[in-house]
């Protein structure tokens, strides 16, 4: 019989139970309704299947719903603008939506990477993650659309990133922003390739970001038997066979898990700006992000990182139906505000 995707029932019950007693309530309603959207098992499925599945913003609007309340992003993120520009590269032009706080004149710049592993997802999935930003920053958000695995392999991404940095460092002021005042962001696959464009930064003579905030960031893929890996291997919406899915749709060999893009807790990181790392407890790669600290702290680099309880990976977007969400970008601009000045 022709396997249609659909998760494991087994695994399916134990990671429902499990996230029930370890999620906070408002992160476990969120779950359930992504649960209610039917999403399939995205290590089952080709890529083209797995970037039309149900999004954890998608269950955060049906939240929004179930609560009577208006899913538009200006109203749940009011004073933020939003408009499509196309950043020009030698490989193409790249699209990016810019994030304006109303009334920002020479603002702060921040460089966004949105997450999905490197194959699935976009900026239009993690626009409420950027947009928050832009407010608890107060500043000029540019999220930008790499190219994808596996249509684009490694080190694609890696390639886009730091030549729309480049650009946004050339183009700052065009954009309403301080060309002395940049940032780089991202979640999870756009934590790791934030950090890899402020190495890129520095090695290429580029200016320097003034700080780089990494979410539940991808620090490694030589080991997937890290402690979060063994504890979270089944948990929601990330687990352990997913990654392995997403990896084996971004390398070319094993030998690219050792190039030091992806594996940041083996790079030269030294000379890097301050970085804020954010973790939650019910995530695969909460041991990345420790490992991560570890090694920018032996680099001399500047360093913070705090861990949200209750809360799975892909919770830093779901700020209007979950808490620690919106302390979480609460604490992230505050970080940033901070590095600005």
């Amino acid at each position: 019989m022709r396997d249609t995707g659909k998760p494991n029932p087994i695994v399916d019950t134990i990671s429902n139970v499990v996230g029930a007693i370890r999620a906070d309530d408002d992160m476990h309603e969120l779950a359930k309704a992504h649960d209610a959207l039917a999403p399939k098992a995205i290590e089952k499925l080709s890529a083209a299947e797995a970037r039309r599945q149900p999004t954890i913003a998608d269950a955060v609007a049906s939240v929004l719903r179930a609560q009577g309340r208006d899913t538009t992003p200006e109203s749940l993120v009011p004073g933020v603008t939003r408009e499509d520009i196309a950043i020009p590269t030698a490989n193409g032009a790249l699209h990016a939506f810019v994030y304006r706080p109303d009334g920002a004149r020479n603002a702060r710049v921040i460089v966004y990477f949105h997450g999905g592993g490197w194959v699935i997802a976009d900026a239009e999935v993690y626009d409420a993650g950027a947009r928050g930003l832009a407010k608890q920053a107060n500043a000029i958000v540019v999220s930008v659309d790499y190219r994808q695995a596996p249509e684009h392999r490694f080190p694609a991404a890696w390639d886009d990133a730091i030549s729309s940095y480049q650009w946004v460092a050339a183009h700052a002021a065009e954009l309403g922003g301080d060309p002395t005042r940049l940032a780089l962001a991202g979640e999870s696959a756009g934590g790791n390739l934030a950090v890899a464009t402020a190495v890129a930064a520095r090695d290429t003579g580029v200016i320097q970001p003034r700080h780089v905030l990494a979410v539940y960031p991808v620090a490694q893929t030589g080991s997937l038997h890290t402690e979060s890996y063994i504890e979270n291997a089944i948990a929601k919406p990330l687990n352990k066979a997913m990654i392995e899915w997403f990896v084996s749709h971004l390398i070319n060999s094993d030998e690219d898990k050792q190039d030091p893009r992806l594996d940041l807790v083996h790079a030269d990181l030294s000379g890097l700006p301050p970085v804020t790392i954010i973790n939650a407890t019910l995530d695969p790669l909460r041991s990345d992000g420790g490992i991560l600290e570890k090694a920018l702290t032996q680099a001399g680099v500047p360093v913070e990182r705090r861990i949200y309880t209750g809360v799975a990976h892909e919770f830093f977007g779901a700020a209007a139906v979950v808490e620690k969400a919106a302390e979480a970008q609460a604490y992230a601009g505050e970080r940033l505000r901070a590095s600005f000045v």
